[in-house]
């Protein structure tokens, strides 16, 4: 008696192969028509600042503004959106139109006199606190760039350009933007979001230009990414001693972000664009499954959101709740894995990560995901934006899966628009 699903003749690897196939391709319409439909119309309706300029991000669950206030990693990721929008998937002028509207607000209110770029702000632009962290400045330069590229804008890439130098000095010595230096008795770490946006900035410019600085920038940061795969549990952890010293003594030590493993997963499989290495490709491979395997929740469904990787008590409260971030990175980084090695070992996941997801975040009736949900998977806001939701990671992962699957791309930046 044949398999399920098995056409006389088939080898069984050939079914798995065919099923696979036909997961993808359902995956991608998916992601096309929630973006399309769904998604994009939502931010283009609601987020829009026509008066004051950038975006309005504190937006309820039918896009009615609670929060005016401009956060400025906000604004440089939904300028980024907007930007990718136009010069990957359709060029719709009011596509570029949104972007301006971002980009042309940031780069007159964004940064002080200094270069510093501030974390919030009125929502006519006036400052209203910086963070000593590099983030907003991570996400102004990628929208800059970005936008620089969708309108032939040279001078707003070299700005761009010249905003990752001074981030990439920033993260090396964080007292450049405030920040009291660290101890000498505290050990010297990396962190693991300060390798990805490394990695993030690095490849977005690498995919338009070449520049032996910028390799090597991501090159360093990929050789600290490393440091962070812990081989035995097949993980990515949040922080890695440089010099050795074993950090499991502390819940921070011990803090693994199973969103953000496996987020730098996929960054790391991108990087084998710019340097192939046979070994990265095979720890990116299994950072991704295991984090799966560790973060997913086997009572309720859904990936939680921070661990103790060795089931000690978490010192955030907020760990056991389910964040739409997550499962958007998961997503793509299940289809980039299935699409780069056609193993159906794959399947399983992407069809028990799209069955939480499409059941739990898409709002059908108002648009757009919700973003906030507790362990069971009941919502616990009903804010489609904030200071941490925008217009990011929900069009992103769409834009990524639908492009990868439909064109068999594996792309890690972005092209010169024709």
């Amino acid at each position: 008696m044949k398999a399920p699903g098995m056409n006389r003749g088939d080898a069984p690897g050939a079914s798995q192969a065919k099923s696979l196939g036909r997961a993808l391709s359902a995956l991608a319409e998916r992601c096309r028509r929630e973006l399309d439909e769904s998604v994009v119309p939502f931010w283009l309706r609601h987020s829009l600042d026509r008066e004051c300029g950038g975006y309005l991000t504190g937006l309820d669950r039918q896009g009615a503004v609670y929060d005016d206030r401009k956060y400025m990693w906000l604004q440089g990721r939904e300028v980024w959106t907007f930007s990718r929008l136009y010069n990957q998937w359709q060029r719709r002028e009011e596509f570029l139109d949104a972007a301006r509207l971002g980009a042309d607000f940031i780069r007159k209110h964004g940064r002080d006199e200094q270069g510093r770029v501030y974390c919030t702000l009125t929502r006519d632009g006036r400052p209203l606190h910086y963070q000593r962290k590099p983030y907003a400045a991570v996400f102004t330069m990628m929208g800059l760039h970005e936008y620089g590229l969708a309108a032939g804008d040279a001078r707003c890439r070299e700005e761009a350009k010249a905003l990752f130098w001074d981030i990439e000095r920033w993260i090396s010595d964080p007292a450049l933007i405030g920040r009291l230096p660290r101890p000498a008795s505290a050990p010297k770490v990396s962190a693991l979001a300060d390798e990805m946006v490394l990695m993030s900035m690095a490849m977005e410019l690498l995919a338009v230009e070449d520049d032996p600085r910028v390799r090597q920038v991501l090159a360093d940061a990929v050789a600290r990414a490393k440091l962070h795969y812990d081989p035995e549990r097949r993980v990515l952890m949040e922080l890695a001693a440089l010099d050795g010293t074993d950090l499991r003594g502390s819940p921070d030590g011990r803090l693994f972000n199973p969103g953000h493993s496996v987020e730098v997963g996929w960054f790391l499989l991108h990087t084998l664009e710019f340097r192939p290495d046979e070994d990265l490709r095979r720890m990116a491979l299994e950072a991704i499954e295991g984090s799966l395997e560790a973060g997913w929740d086997r009572e309720f469904g859904g990936l939680l959101y921070l661990m103790d990787i060795e089931g000690r008590p978490p010192l955030q409260l907020e760990h056991f709740m389910k964040l739409w971030w997550p499962h958007t990175e998961a997503l793509y980084a299940v289809a980039l894995a299935a699409k780069l090695t056609g193993d159906g070992k794959w399947l399983p996941w992407l069809e028990r990560l799209g069955d939480y997801t499409w059941a739990h975040f898409p709002d059908p009736e108002c648009g757009e995901w919700l973003g906030y949900l507790d362990r069971q998977g009941r919502p616990t806001h009903t804010c489609k934006g904030g200071n941490y939701k925008g217009c990011f990671h929900v069009p992103r992962a769409l834009l990524m899966t639908a492009q990868l699957l439909s064109s068999g791309a594996v792309r890690a930046g972005c092209q010169p628009p024709p």
